[in-house]
């Protein structure tokens, strides 16, 4: 398929720098989208602690690459995460885990949010969670 895509650009799949492109886009593809094969739960683990506390915990500027389901294209940004505990915590550096998994998908940013703060709220139960995503498109 990538070589056709080649040949209907103009690109001649033959040439020196384009013999392994195919396979490298495969191997891309794969790559970038290998959070099919992820569940939030298992990126989590047991990563999660009993707290009493009710505080507001808040990771920011969670870095955030993904792929448009309607162009294939790019799409990256940070993503914001809060929620109020409700008798347990998750270990922080669990949050970027969790957005890597549904981020890894062919998506759209809305639906990608709504992933992210409903997988949190199935491990987590909090009394609250939200989301905020900040991204550019490329499509």
């Amino acid at each position: 398929m990538v070589r056709r895509q080649l040949e209907l650009i103009g690109e001649d799949p033959d040439r020196e720098g384009l013999l392994k492109t195919p396979s490298r886009v495969a191997k891309a593809q794969m790559w970038l989208t290998r959070g099919y094969g992820q569940t939030a739960s298992e990126v989590i683990g047991d990563a999660l602690f009993a707290e009493d506390h009710e505080n507001m915990v808040m990771v920011r500027d969670i870095e955030m690459y993904s792929m448009c389901e309607h162009h294939m294209l790019p799409f990256f940004g940070k993503v914001h995460i809060a929620y109020i505990p409700n008798g347990k915590i998750v270990g922080l550096s669990k949050l970027p885990r969790v957005v890597e998994v549904f981020a890894r998908r062919l998506q759209v940013q809305e639906r990608l949010g709504e992933q992210i703060a409903d997988a949190l709220e199935e491990v987590l139960q909090p009394k609250g969670v939200g989301v905020v995503i900040e991204a550019v498109h490329l499509c």
